[in-house]
């Protein structure tokens, strides 16, 4: 196994924390943004907000001098801001776009100088069920994750040539502090609609985006790897 520099956003809790525990676990050298908190012991914490490019400058240019070129990134920040579409404002609408699609196209920006001189490079988007799904109740969150396809197949296409791959990882429910929150008759029904009949734990999901980060896959690019128990099949 080669050691590699691994960015994870939003690596402070969740999928995230759990993204960045699989990638130290396997000896990487690993860093996160955290717009708060902290990420795991062993990674170095970087304070960004994935919405502004200077934060990420920042964070970029400290992450470079400590740990050396970024050579995997794992977009995973993201927000919900969940309303039916005839009462969801603009800025409900916008805001989601905005840190979900647009903070992945500005880390995925920053990080692809790097790849290209190093001719090697590994882009995890992480996508969601609900991407392809679809969910009442989350136009704005599922448009956003679907077009992260779009990114990736579109960045497959520009920089496949040069040993970078681009995947999207597509989870479905996760057993986090989000989905605790929910009543118990709701996770129920939730857990009806899945074939394997359970949630994930977050663990599952880094796993999956090591995998795709390694040598191993190198020969994979542009697909969506769905880590949903069954759930979206077909999509």
């Amino acid at each position: 196994m080669t050691v590699r520099t691994v960015l994870i956003t939003g690596g402070n809790r969740g999928i995230g924390f759990a993204l960045a525990e699989e990638f130290i676990a396997q000896g990487h050298r690993v860093a996160v943004t955290a717009r708060s908190g902290e990420g795991p012991a062993g990674s170095l914490t970087v304070r960004a907000d994935v919405t502004d490019g200077a934060s990420l400058d920042a964070a970029y240019a400290e992450i470079e001098s400590k740990l050396g070129p970024i050579e995997v990134l794992v977009a995973n920040a993201g927000i919900t801001k969940d309303t039916l579409v005839m009462r969801m404002t603009d800025e409900e609408f916008d805001s989601v776009v905005d840190t979900n699609l647009g903070g992945t196209f500005k880390v995925v920006k920053r990080a692809v100088k790097g790849m290209l001189k190093a001719r090697f490079g590994r882009i995890v988007l992480i996508s969601s069920v609900v991407g392809l799904y679809g969910s009442a109740g989350q136009v704005n969150y599922s448009s956003s994750k679907s077009a992260l396809v779009g990114m990736a197949r579109s960045l497959t296409r520009e920089l496949g040539a040069r040993g970078i791959t681009a995947n999207v990882v597509a989870p479905g429910f996760i057993e986090t502090d989000m989905t605790a929150a929910l009543p118990e008759e709701q996770q129920e029904q939730y857990r009806k609609n899945i074939p394997a009949g359970r949630f994930a734990q977050p663990s599952e999901v880094a796993k999956v985006c090591a995998w795709l980060a390694s040598d191993d896959a190198g020969y994979i690019s542009g697909a969506v790897i769905p880590v949903d128990g069954g759930l979206g099949m077909g999509h």
